[in-house]
């Protein structure tokens, strides 16, 4: 939440303080400035045709093994091969293993790229930076997330946010480094609006879409203007560059929490009741529907976390003993769940015609040891891994790249994290040499010099 800490003075005609408003927790809901966006022009970031798409990033904390899901190795020994049959799909180049079966089905709809890595330490932080952000933070500089990128050069499309992470920022995974799910040196008014709130609970509400019980309905009909609030007092102030700002980011924020569109969109009880069973009553699964949902009412960028921690809950983390997951937690939980929501997922953006405008792109910070461990279960290896792309102009079907026969390196088109992050950037159109405003007032590239998107997904 994005406080404003100085001693608020200014009221609202319902007695309201500006730093009481702002207090709310609206600010992770900003959008651009006329001017940001004229910058971003002009930086050629921009990319009209492609200004409809969006793209939702389900990102699984915790990792899933490789060998266990998107590539099986079934000519290679048990304990490299592990429990799990390999089943066939609807692509002939795509080979799946037993537990993810509305996978198999959707198979022509998706691409996986079956050789990312990554040099860094084997620590699921340092995953989430690169994966999310396309670096590894070094220097107490932290890169923004993509989405946040997206949001800063393109601004909102409506009163909703441009950027919004389901359900909530990830939590502790054991390294206690920065997950790189906010803007980084972007500045906090740049972070995506979190939700903060499990979706699949019956009493389920987005609290920071609650005005404060001070602000009367009938004043929030006429969504004042901040100007219109401003004491004479506040005049020279109001001249400045942070004042306008700050009008900015206060009519953003008052604008999603007084927009019956923006409560719509977050409004799961609108779905009927096989729609949300259809998705999994569960917490992801109702996320899922929501991303949806967001991106139909002009949400650029939506993040979804799988899972909020890896301890003392069931997640793709399979060292096989507690307090982490068991290799058949993984099978009988896990996997089921994911499955069936990422396969209504696809059905539904098919069906109403917003796959091929919606890049959904599923990642995660490193892959599975090789060899199963004494414990029944698979450690931390970033040496390879998978991560698969639907949508957003990704010709489904394929198989990109390979590993060796134990999965444990990539043995055909390596990829990196700056290329995977690349690939989400050259979905929505954005020129590659683009530059953000970093550290110092230096411009900082968008993606790693040198670096392109996985040019084979599309």
């Amino acid at each position: 939440m994005l406080n404003v800490t100085d001693r608020g003075t200014v009221k609202t005609c319902d007695g309201v303080t500006r730093r009481d408003f702002l207090q709310v927790g609206t600010l992770g809901a900003i959008g651009l400035s006329l001017p940001q966006i004229l910058a971003a022009e002009s930086m050629g970031a921009v990319s009209k045709e492609h200004d409809r798409r969006s793209c939702i990033m389900i990102f699984n904390l915790g990792a899933p093994s490789q060998i266990d899901t998107f590539d099986p190795k079934p000519e290679a020994p048990a304990e490299v091969r592990g429990p799990f049959k390999t089943i066939s799909t609807k692509s002939s180049e795509i080979q799946l293993t037993e537990i993810l079966p509305r996978h198999a089905q959707h198979a022509d709809k998706f691409s996986v790229v079956r050789s990312c890595y990554h040099n860094a330490a084997a620590v699921h932080d340092t995953g989430h930076q690169m994966l999310q952000t396309g670096r590894l933070f070094t220097g107490g500089i932290n890169t923004p997330h993509a989405g946040c990128a997206v949001a800063y050069l393109r601004g909102r499309r409506s009163d909703l946010p441009a950027h919004v992470l389901l359900p909530e920022p990830m939590g502790r995974t054991g390294g206690n480094l920065p997950h790189g799910q906010d803007a980084g040196f972007l500045g906090k008014a740049h972070d995506p609006f979190s939700l903060m709130a499990d979706p699949a609970q019956p009493d389920f509400k987005v609290p920071d879409l609650s005005p404060p019980p001070q602000i009367g309905e009938a004043r929030l009909q006429r969504r004042r203007r901040l100007r219109a609030i401003v004491e004479g007092a506040m005049s020279a102030f109001e001249s400045s560059e942070t004042a306008s700002l700050m009008d900015s980011n206060f009519e953003a924020a008052y604008r999603m929490m007084t927009s019956p569109e923006a409560r719509h969109a977050f409004d799961l009880s609108k779905e009927p009741r096989e729609v949300r069973e259809k998705y999994g009553m569960n917490r992801f699964g109702q996320c899922c529907l929501l991303s949806r949902r967001l991106i139909e009412a002009g949400v650029r960028f939506v993040t979804v976390n799988t899972f909020l921690t890896v301890f003392d809950e069931i997640t793709w983390d399979i060292h096989g003993s507690k307090p982490f997951t068991s290799i058949e937690g993984m099978r009988d939980i896990v996997a089921p769940m994911y499955d069936q929501a990422y396969g209504a997922l696809l059905e539904d953006l098919n069906e109403r015609g917003l796959l091929d405008e919606t890049l959904v792109c599923c990642l995660q910070e490193f892959g599975r040891t090789p060899r199963v461990n004494p414990a029944g279960g698979r450690d931390h290896w970033p040496q390879c891994f998978s991560t698969y792309f639907a949508g957003g102009g990704v010709k489904g079907g394929r198989a990109i790249g390979a590993s060796d026969e134990a999965g444990a390196y990539p043995a055909e088109r390596p990829a990196d994290p700056s290329e995977v992050v690349a690939t989400i950037y050259h979905s929505l159109g954005f020129d590659l040499e683009t530059t953000l405003p970093g550290p110092a007032g230096r411009p900082f590239p968008l993606v790693d010099f040198g670096k392109h998107e996985i040019a084979e997904l599309f």
